[in-house]
């Protein structure tokens, strides 16, 4: 059997049940709801952001920022940039260890800049929602997220996600979501593969994300 003859015959093997005309559109296919139990969704949000090569640590709300300052630390951070509604405990044992804090304005009285951005290491935000069957964070930029810029230069991603933010598939995400807010769904560190297909990280956004769930 040649390519052309295996390629066609896979197309009917997959298509052999449609019923519809070429042209109509067919029944449109609804997700019946799948969910288990909160702890169940948790737990295997943690399993799939994990497998995105994330770092997850889980911590009660006392305890945020002890593990905001320990993954600032891990990776290195000098710089951190703070969104303006940022819960300030979070980054209080970070600016204990020496860390230098910085919000999202510049000497002019303005945003920074790109350039200014690229100087900083890493950012500390909260997020929307979480998507357990996708390991994806949701951010729509209120104040505790800062602009979508923020999230996408420095090369580190610190985000708090709460427990009750989980949800369990991506059709309960978008029914919480606002679609006139900007949103940036992310899966893990930013990644890409180059011509040889080998993993190549951080080109279009943080090499690290560490995801802190707060239960």
């Amino acid at each position: 059997m040649s390519s052309r003859e295996e390629i066609l015959a896979r197309l009917r093997l997959a298509t052999g049940d449609v019923t519809s005309r070429p042209g109509e559109r067919g029944p449109v296919p609804v997700s019946a709801a799948t969910a288990g139990a909160a702890q169940d969704t948790l737990e295997l949000f943690v399993k799939t952001v994990t497998d995105y090569r994330a770092s997850v640590g889980r911590c009660t709300p006392e305890q945020v920022g002890a593990e905001v300052a320990a993954a600032l630390v891990r990776a290195r951070a000098h710089t951190v940039l703070v969104p303006p509604g940022l819960e300030t405990s979070w980054v209080a044992r970070a600016r204990d260890a020496g860390l230098r804090l910085r919000a999202d304005e510049a000497e002019d009285g303005g945003p920074l800049t790109a350039h200014e951005l690229d100087g900083i290491d890493a950012v500390v935000t909260g997020a929307r929602v979480a998507v357990a069957t996708t390991g994806t964070i949701v951010l729509d930029h209120a104040p505790d997220q800062g602009r979508r810029a923020l999230t996408l230069v420095p090369d580190q991603h610190v985000c708090v996600v709460r427990a009750d933010q989980v949800v369990h598939d991506v059709p309960d995400a978008v029914a919480l979501l606002d679609p006139a807010r900007p949103l940036t769904w992310v899966s893990g560190p930013s990644a890409t593969s180059d011509i040889e297909l080998d993993r190549v990280e951080g080109v279009h956004g943080p090499r690290t994300l560490d995801v802190i769930v707060v239960c």
